[in-house]
């Protein structure tokens, strides 16, 4: 196997785990955080929408701070992103770095909370929403088709649209399966941390992302099989080229 399809394949996967994170936080920030998404936006807009009718008692608070967040996080992660060609490179283990950092300090806030209050609840969910924005622009430089860590609805539609029973252009179902599958077993896995304690929620999704950035790093770093006597530097990975899954 060529560097550029193993390259392709290990970000796939870690762009996967970081996949099943998000669900893990949004099921914390839903059944933790009074109904709201930190990292599914599309929820947000739609319960804000509702809740700005007056309609079951929904939360106006929260969903805007996520969306305030969120939209912060992701602009700072282009921001840093700006001018830096697509790939892996040090910028990305940073932001993700930072990432798992917001996020262990999002869980260390609800131990530290003798009550988990409202301004208690906004602060969290302020927080995890800049993670997830950053989390977003860094997966969105590695430019891996049809995973965005955040949202599974684009992925759905292609799965279905490119079927058998759809167009049948012939698709990469493996991925577009395993994103949705991952999202689903990571809320999941966040209801049943909850029944613990809400940090715990928090607390693997900051494990899986610091793991993730740590190896993305090394992966980056390590030159290609060609380079390897001469110890060069490692060329930023090309995400998308020939792998099928």
């Amino acid at each position: 196997m060529g560097r550029t399809t193993e390259g392709a394949t290990t970000t796939l996967g870690l762009l996967l785990a970081l996949t099943f994170s998000t669900g893990v936080i949004d099921a914390v920030g839903y059944l933790g955080l009074d109904r709201v998404f930190t990292g599914n936006m599309t929820g947000n807009v739609v319960i804000l929408g509702m809740a700005l009718t007056g309609a079951a008692d929904l939360p106006v608070v929260g969903p805007v701070v996520a969306l305030a967040g969120f939209m912060a996080g992701a602009a700072a992660g282009g921001r840093a992103l700006r001018g830096v060609a697509a790939g892996w490179t040090p910028r990305t283990t940073w932001l993700l770095t930072s990432t798992a950092l917001l996020i262990l300090a999002a869980a260390v806030a609800t131990v530290a909370a003798d009550e988990h209050t409202a301004p208690v609840q906004a602060v969290v969910t302020t927080t995890l929403g800049v993670a997830m924005g950053v989390q977003a622009a860094a997966a969105r430089h590695l430019a891996v088709k049809d995973v965005t860590t955040v949202v599974v609805t684009s992925t759905l539609t292609g799965l279905a649209a490119d079927s058998w029973l759809g167009a049948r252009t012939g698709q990469r179902w493996r991925r577009r399966a395993g994103a949705v599958v991952l999202i689903g077993a990571g809320a999941a896995a966040g209801a049943l941390l909850l029944l613990a304690h809400i940090a715990l929620g928090m607390l693997l999704p900051f494990l899986i992302t610091l793991t993730v950035a740590l190896v993305g790093h090394r992966g980056a770093q390590r030159p290609g099989p060609e380079h390897a006597a001469a110890a060069g530097p490692a060329h930023p990975l090309t995400t998308d080229q020939g792998s099928r899954l």
